[in-house]
């Protein structure tokens, strides 16, 4: 395994983290009273707008899991349709499975709307960037042995360290702790975020340390 493609996925994950640092830092520069807990609908839009952005650039700059392929402008266009799809579809599935977990139903629906479009963008985004909108593709990258590079690595472990960031943060809510950040969806939006940050931190390093033993299939 290069040490040059894991300096370069290190690099990308240490962009995705800073973006996510100075989206706490620079709306405060422009707007009055902004602050995670206090103005927190707007930090998730700012935050999953800023990471969002961020991925695609990188995606468009480093291209990894690049096809030799050549497709057509109407094949670009097709894609970006169905990508955007997915990416709905995705907002509307977390949205409903956190529902079923608990969240309300019709209070506080675009606090939920919103905290299902930063899991989307934490988790799908990412599978979308890498892997397109191809869903058998996706299975196989999550199923046992399924990973054909460090990117796929990264997209596993991100997603995973995501998933189960929002799950635990979901448990200090109905403490009877009088917190300001056990509002819904604030406990379980930054456990995602801080899921996603470990993912981001966790990936290399275990890519890193397992790198003889980690053995890639042709695609």
């Amino acid at each position: 395994m290069r040490h040059t493609e894991i300096k370069r996925l290190l690099s990308a994950n240490a962009t995705c983290i800073a973006s996510i640092i100075l989206t706490t830092l620079i709306p405060s520069l422009f707007l009055k009273n902004f602050s995670v807990l206090g103005t927190h609908l707007i930090w998730l839009c700012i935050c999953s707008a800023s990471v969002g952005m961020v991925n695609i650039i990188l995606y468009l700059i480093l291209k990894p899991n690049s096809s030799m392929k050549r497709s057509s402008v109407a094949h670009k266009v097709t894609k970006f349709i169905r990508c955007c799809v997915y990416f709905f579809a995705s907002c509307i599935l977390f949205h409903g499975i956190i529902v079923l977990y608990g969240a309300p139903l019709i209070e506080s629906v675009l606090e939920t709307f919103l905290f299902a479009v930063l899991l989307s963008t934490f988790t799908t985004l990412h599978c979308l960037c890498l892997l397109g909108p191809n869903f058998q593709v996706w299975l196989r990258v999550f199923s046992k042995n399924g990973a054909m590079s460090i990117w796929d690595n990264n997209l596993q472990i991100t997603t995973m360290c995501s998933m189960v960031g929002a799950w635990l943060g979901a448990f200090p809510i109905p403490l009877d702790w009088d917190r300001p950040w056990q509002v819904w969806p604030i406990s379980c939006s930054l456990g995602a975020t801080f899921g996603y940050v470990a993912g981001l931190l966790i990936a290399p390093l275990w890519i890193y340390w397992n790198r003889k033993q980690l053995t890639y299939k042709s695609r």
